[in-house]
């Protein structure tokens, strides 16, 4: 069972090519061959047709759109990125003969997202499943032969031939890492002919496969002369007899582009195959071989690109669509950051500039999954048992709840549907088939009160019938803490972070919650700016601050917890950065730790200190201040958390409406947040003020 596809018909599922997809696949993977005049390379494969007429082209366009509409119809949620594979293959399959070097597609993600399913569907879409090279990138194995430890060997073991169109994907390339983490080089055992093969497509020949037949030789001359000598030892015995081996004739065929039959080159005597050699050693170029009209796909998830991403939402616990958004800021500088990291710059540079990220899903996204997977595993019983079941939104809604983790992607929620349906399901039919219980009717399935238990229900003869197997839906338990003295410590302290960022920014935060099943507490998160000014710094001071300070003004200054560590050594830094770095304090100079005296930095960094204690003191008091004035707002944050677990930016826009205090309103009708960093400050109308100053000054003074 395919998780990602659509919920389709069964005659639908595996559905023929479109019309015009056969006729295109043999004119553009199956041109008419044309013999090559190089003497040695005779096998060297036919070049595309050089020309096509307006109906070929017209047929090729409509096979390629015809399998983007088919992958949007199995996969979802990544209509964009098909749209951008789609484009950015579209010469390599519409007009091949204008390739000269293999077309590069890098496809970045979290794991779960589809990118190797994509790949697999869209060469049998295409037609070129018996031209599909799949190549798990470890360079770190050891003991694998020569074909299955380098690109060359693999590709002369499949059906891609020279010179012909062909997809190879390169999965989980960020495991191939050739830099480690402090920069230095790392060693690689295998497929270190890759970088060969995306700079231009075309492979040298692996010498190392053509060193035992060289062995072989040196044994057949060597043991000639021996014989020549009248070598006393060698009487009695049979003379060595050179002759290739099956596998050795096939390596020779293949590495030298020979096109006689196997049986024949094994017949071969010394001298020939020695001129062979003579003749390879003084053309080496001319044994390349050709891959250059390759579809590549680069696969695999750069985590260097979501570590800041996934801190400031706390991982797995962040609401979809929050990481959804954020995930949709990762762009193309994002991606060479990452490269960066693991491969050297001129290795990056051969990947070449077409990367195409995948965000994560959204909540829609998710709940079409889950309503798919939960629609199949019904389909799956009534075929097999005759009695149909009718999933509630109630049960859909908490296993969104207990099994999405958008920062891991779809592999969990899998997991987690099967474990919580696939065996209720089967005893929910076992139950209707031992009751007797007529199987023409739909069996409506709920999630009973305690959310322990799924409660099926049906007609019996006597009336509606009812029973209960029991379910774990453990993470939506722990999100939901069940001390209360706890949840209410959690509430204050997220409630005060959360209202100082609204009165002092005038937004929103993303999130505020308190329901969180990673770990024992709760969190904010905030837009990020696109630039922050030196009062959006002290802002952000007093926001982090303020977590305490409600404490305090609920508890009692004697009942502040521990749990304001992490405040503390945020805000320390972000003053550090204000008076040592940004040139908002007293000082100018940058402070740097360093022992290089050539960096000219001002190191004297305990002067700071004093400044730097002071400075979160004065916003430590103005947190008070705030939250003291705003108390009735405080209080009703506090109940909003202890009752929901968490408030959406559309529902502390309502809320703290009225308590007096205006924000900004979401930038959707969904409610949520731009996508892109705030700007707070009103620059533009700033620099006209400027202007008009200017002016004025500059106008002449009348009598």
């Amino acid at each position: 069972m395919n998780p990602f596809n659509n919920p389709l018909p069964p005659h639908q599922r595996h559905p023929t090519p479109h019309p015009a997809l056969a006729d295109a696949l043999t004119l553009a993977a199956h041109p008419s061959p044309v013999h090559s005049a190089h003497p040695v390379r005779a096998q060297t494969a036919a070049p595309i047709t050089p020309v096509a007429s307006s109906t070929e082209l017209a047929q090729r366009q409509q096979a390629l759109a015809h399998a983007a509409l088919q992958l949007k119809a199995e996969l979802f949620g990544i209509d964009d990125v098909i749209d951008r594979v789609i484009n950015a293959i579209r010469a390599w399959y519409v007009l091949p003969q204008l390739i000269t070097r293999p077309v590069i597609v890098c496809l970045w993600g979290l794991t779960g997202t589809g990118k190797t399913q994509l790949t697999r569907r869209l060469a049998q879409l295409l037609g070129f499943y018996d031209r599909f090279v799949e190549v798990q990138m470890d360079g770190f194995s050891h003991g694998a032969s020569y074909r299955s430890s380098s690109i060359s060997g693999m590709l002369g073991d499949s059906g891609i031939h020279e010179g012909m169109p062909g997809i190879l994907v390169l999965d989980e390339f960020q495991r191939f890492r050739t830099v480690d983490t402090k920069g230095a080089d790392v060693k690689v055992e295998r497929y270190q002919d890759v970088w060969t093969l995306l700079s231009d497509g075309r492979l040298p020949p692996a010498l190392s496969a053509l060193s035992n037949i060289e062995r072989k030789l040196a044994d057949a001359h060597y043991e000639a002369e021996r014989a020549e000598d009248g070598d006393d030892d060698r009487a009695g015995k049979k003379p060595y007899r050179f002759q290739l081996d099956a596998w050795d004739a096939q390596e020779l065929k293949r590495m030298l582009k020979l096109q006689e039959p196997l049986s024949a080159i094994m017949q071969w005597p010394p001298a020939k195959v020695q001129a062979l050699f003579a003749s390879f050693q003084q053309s080496s170029h001319a044994w390349e071989t050709d891959y250059s009209k390759l579809l590549v796909f680069v696969c695999g998830n750069l985590d260097e690109m979501y570590h800041e991403t996934a801190q400031r939402v706390e991982d797995c616990d962040t609401d979809a669509d929050i990481f959804h958004r954020l995930t949709r800021k990762l762009s193309l500088i994002d991606v060479k950051k990452a490269l960066g990291e693991r491969f050297k710059p001129e290795q990056i540079a051969r990947l070449g500039n077409e990367h195409v990220v995948y965000p994560s899903f959204s909540k829609a996204t998710y709940e079409r999954l889950i309503h798919n997977l939960c629609t199949r595993y019904v389909d799956d019983i009534a075929a097999q048992c005759g009695v149909r079941f009718a999933i509630g939104q109630d049960v859909l809604s908490e296993l969104y709840a207990n099994a999405v983790f958008p920062a891991q992607g779809t592999r969990p929620l899998f997991s987690s549907v099967h474990a919580i349906l696939s065996a209720n399901l089967v005893n929910a039919a076992l139950w209707v088939v031992q009751e007797q219980l007529s199987t023409d009717q739909e069996f409506a399935i709920h999630l009973a009160p305690d959310k322990r238990h799924l409660l099926v229900s049906g007609q019996g003869p006597a009336g509606t019938v009812q029973a209960a197997f029991a379910v774990t839906l453990e993470l939506n338990r722990l999100k939901q803490r069940a001390n209360a003295d706890f949840r209410a410590l959690l509430a204050v302290h997220e409630a005060g972070h959360g209202l100082a960022y609204c009165v002092l920014f005038g937004h929103a935060p993303q999130e505020v919650k308190i329901n969180i099943a990673s770990f024992e507490g709760g969190y904010n998160s905030f837009s990020s700016l696109k630039a922050t000014t030196r009062q959006n710094a002290l802002d952000m001071m007093c926001v982090g601050l303020a977590g305490r300070v409600a404490e305090e003004l609920v508890f009692g200054e004697m009942a502040c917890t521990t749990g304001a560590e992490q405040d503390f050594k945020q805000v320390t830094a972000e003053a550090a950065r204000y008076i040592r770095h940004h040139g908002f304090g007293a000082r100018l100079a940058r402070t740097d730790v360093t022992v290089e005296m050539d960096n000219h930095v001002n190191t004297d960094i305990g002067p700071s200190n004093e400044a730097i204690e002071a400075l979160m003191l004065q916003q430590y008091q103005r947190a008070q201040a705030l939250l003291t004035t705003h108390h009735e707002a405080l209080g009703r944050t506090v109940d909003a958390l202890l009752e929901h677990g968490t408030i959406a930016p559309a529902e502390m826009v309502a809320l703290l409406q009225g308590c007096g205090i205006a924000l900004a309103p979401p930038s959707d009708a969904a409610g949520t947040l731009p996508e892109e960093g705030l700007v707070l400050e009103p620059f533009g109308a700033k620099l006209s003020a400027f202007r008009a100053r200017g002016a004025a000054s500059a106008a002449p003074q009348l009598a």
